[in-house]
């Protein structure tokens, strides 16, 4: 028994270095899908209007293929992790929302997004994709394994986190944040385990570097205490305002965009796309994708970005959620959060060097409030500082920024897992058996 207790962990563990794999791979495949688009947008004098026609018709074509064959996985894949985190669900009704198909379409899925040049992420989705990977392994475990697919879907959902993000330390504090909530986790030694394994395995393919690089921030003056809580408070409002949207865009209103999105999906999705499309041509395709050279850009010093780049990749980005396709905002978010820390520094007229503090507070600030994670936001920002100057300001951003979102609206993810609709779970019904005096079949044992 005790042998096959190991053999069970060590199960897990070689699903968890999957989980890794797959997460890295899906990383390469959704940075080759957005510089794909990028060359797209270069390609000849025509280049920077191709997006009005190529984003309608690759979204529409998406969001038909997740409607027809992969409806788990629209949205993010958080809120389906959480939903499914539910332990009054049956475990078909699991399956219709985390699973290793769904998984591998939202790989698909969300690389299509990013090659339509929408405002999305990838960091979101491995969500689902490392619960979907974990919770598969539950099949070849033993019966007396005693580890339930609870346990799975949260290991699988934090080490996608980690991965994703290169963070071990992120995705452990990610699970006790958002997924440990209504229930504690039985074999927590193990989805540890499965976490940094899985945190390491990326490690070891992109090698210790962090999301954004690194923010040499060295030294943290006084200064920069009104301009910082300026940051915090906007970054707040912003990002409370930013779920707030989300939520009651998939919830719908009595108004006429909800009846055209509930009416005609496919069509609303393409205006959704063709408005991005329009976003990104004014910004000069800096809104499209994560924002993840923008950002870097706007950390170097050297961005050559428009006046309303924040306004602009805040609206793309919540566009690109309307239409429907599975979509990331964790990545876009910190890019809001740059641009807002950017716009602080000038307006508040702070050369280069006393930017870079406020960036990264932008940055933690309206992740903190749009996911209200105040701790996992703090931990992904706090890798990218070359130093120990900023930590405890960040974390007083990230909770300042998260209270100020809770006074707007509730957690966003939360909210929109409440409104995943849920297929009934089929009745149980009486056994059959053979009727008196019939014959036994003999194909069946």
């Amino acid at each position: 028994m005790a042998g096959r207790q190991w053999l069970d962990r060590a199960l897990v563990l070689a699903f968890a270095a999957a989980t890794g794999l797959l997460v890295v791979g899906f990383t390469l495949l959704a940075e080759a899908a957005s510089h794909a688009f990028d060359q797209l947008q270069q390609a000849g004098p025509y280049g920077r209007w191709a997006p009005l026609l190529w984003t309608p018709l690759l979204t529409v074509a998406l969001l038909w293929f997740t409607r027809r064959f992969a409806t788990g996985a629209m949205g993010s894949g958080i809120p389906q992790v959480v939903r499914a985190l539910d332990d009054d669900l049956a475990p078909a009704q699991q399956s219709a929302l985390v699973s290793l198909r769904l998984s591998l379409h939202k790989i698909g899925l969300v690389s299509g997004g990013l090659l339509a040049g929408l405002s999305i992420g990838r960091e979101g989705p491995t969500v689902q994709v490392g619960a979907g990977v974990m919770v598969h392994a539950r099949r070849w475990l033993s019966p007396h394994s005693g580890i339930d697919a609870h346990d799975l879907m949260v290991a699988g959902a934090a080490a996608g986190i980690a991965a994703a993000f290169n963070t071990p330390l992120g995705g452990i504090v990610f699970a006790l944040e958002q997924l440990s909530r209504r229930r504690g986790i039985s074999h927590s030694a193990l989805v540890i385990a499965s976490i940094v394994l899985a945190g390491l395995v990326a490690v070891s393919v992109f090698g210790n570097q962090t999301y954004f690089g690194r923010l040499p921030v060295q030294d943290l003056p006084w200064s920069l205490l009104w301009p910082g809580l300026l940051v915090a408070l906007v970054a707040g409002l912003a990002g409370g305002l930013f779920s707030r949207l989300i939520v009651v865009s998939t919830r719908g209103l009595p108004d006429v965009f909800s009846r055209w999105r509930q009416s005609h999906p496919l069509r609303f999705g393409g205006a959704c796309a063709l408005a991005v499309a329009v976003i990104g041509i004014a910004a000069g395709g800096a809104t499209a994708g994560a924002g993840y050279a923008p950002t870097r850009a706007l950390l170097e010093g050297h961005a050559e970005l428009p006046g309303v780049y924040t306004l602009l990749k805040f609206c793309a980005t919540w566009l690109s959620a309307w239409t429907g396709v599975p979509a990331g905002v964790f990545a876009p978010s910190l890019a809001i959060g740059a641009g807002i820390g950017n716009d602080v520094a000038l307006l508040t007229g702070l050369g280069r060097e006393a930017a870079i503090p406020l960036i990264a507070l932008g940055m933690v600030g309206f992740l903190a409030a749009t996911t209200q994670g105040p701790i996992t936001a703090f931990i992904i920002v706090m890798e990218m500082v070359s130093g120990h100057a900023m930590v405890l300001s960040l974390m007083a951003c990230a909770l300042l920024a998260s209270g100020v979102a809770r006074l707007i609206t509730r957690p966003m993810y939360g909210e929109l897992a409440a409104l995943l609709p849920i297929v009934p779970a089929p009745a149980p019904g009486p056994k059959a058996g053979p009727a008196p005096g019939a014959a036994a079949d003999p194909a069946k044992p």
